[in-house]
């Protein structure tokens, strides 16, 4: 069985990317389930940090041999005739996992150090001092060099003090939403079917944790989603749209938490979700929000009286944090 092949366009103007659809294979693949590291996990290792060196490996899955004997499972076939792969190619149900796995092996040492977090391709330096930085940035690459792994420079940022990550703005001390993809949210059209809705509250729950009580605003946009619900634009999910719209447009900003600091829970409760905010004192003498945390009620909850959905709002924002 060959795979069909094909190119998409790249971000980089005129660039493209060869892909496979390897559909039919991925139906019969047995899923490798190494887990792929958690963003905000890796945000909260940045506390203290004010100097930041971005890595972006070239050629990604490419760097991962396929091994010998197994390349027919990936062959593809093109106008030319039929190829078998030497290397992982995107498309391959297991390629994120297998590159996630392979980059955590090679850069476990730096990673177990704690100034260095890796996230596929996408590799982050940072360090309390330009001295440190510096010395811990020459072991990386040098290291990099060694398994014969290289970069895109146009890609990468040295000992800078702002960095955007992972769709992130990092500065010392806080995390912001990237503006280059805030800038459609002001133009973003009205959803039309239900593949509009969930286009629209996927960047949505891709920030959702700069938004305060958030399940509760998009419960009239979920519920659009339910299988055997008819769609139709309510006043209500129009009222969801803006509000959400002009959150995002508000560009909040987060403060990352020190552990040395206390910290204060704000939690409350509505008929359909539970919602909180984690705080901490600033310099300025004012409490600053960490992040938001906001989850929609079962069936069950909603039938519980305002206290008990009170608690468990606590109670959830205490397993969070």
């Amino acid at each position: 069985m060959a795979s069909p092949f094909f190119f998409v366009a790249k971000k980089e103007k005129g660039a493209l990317r060869p892909t496979q659809d390897y559909r039919e294979l991925n139906k019969g693949t047995i899923k490798n389930t190494y887990p792929l590291p958690l963003i905000s996990e890796l945000l909260d290792k940045l506390k203290g940090a004010t100097i930041f060196t971005k890595l972006d490996l070239r050629n990604g899955y490419n760097n991962v041999r396929i091994k010998d004997g197994d390349q027919w499972k990936a062959a593809f076939k093109t106008n030319r005739g039929l190829f078998e792969p030497t290397v992982m190619f995107f498309g391959l149900s297991n390629s994120p996992a297998t590159f996630q796995a392979f980059m955590n092996d090679i850069l476990s040492d730096f990673i177990d150090e704690g100034w260095c977090v890796v996230y596929m391709d996408n590799i982050l330096i940072f360090s309390e001092s330009r001295d440190d930085h510096k010395e811990r940035t020459e072991r990386l690459m040098c290291h990099l060099k060694t398994h014969d792994l290289f970069l895109k420079p146009e890609k990468c940022e040295f000992d800078v003090t702002r960095v955007v990550f992972l769709g992130m703005v990092i500065q010392p001390g806080y995390i912001a939403m990237d503006p280059v993809k805030l800038a459609g949210i002001a133009d973003w059209e009205l959803p039309q079917t239900v593949k509009g809705v969930r286009a629209f509250l996927g960047f949505g729950n891709f920030y959702w944790k700069f938004i305060g009580k958030y399940a509760h605003l998009t419960r009239p946009l979920n519920d659009l989603l339910q299988k055997n619900w008819k769609f139709g634009w309510t006043r209500q999910c129009q009222i969801a749209f803006d509000l959400l719209k002009a959150k995002f447009l508000s560009e909040p900003i987060l403060v990352m938490p020190d552990v040395d600091k206390p910290f204060c829970i704000e939690a409350d409760a509505s008929k359909w979700a539970t919602g909180a905010v984690l705080r901490q004192k600033g310099p300025d003498g004012e409490w600053h929000p960490c992040g938001y945390l906001s989850k929609s009620l079962s069936p069950t909850e909603r039938n519980y009286e305002i206290y008990d959905r009170e608690l468990l709002a606590i109670y959830r924002a205490l397993m969070e944090w």
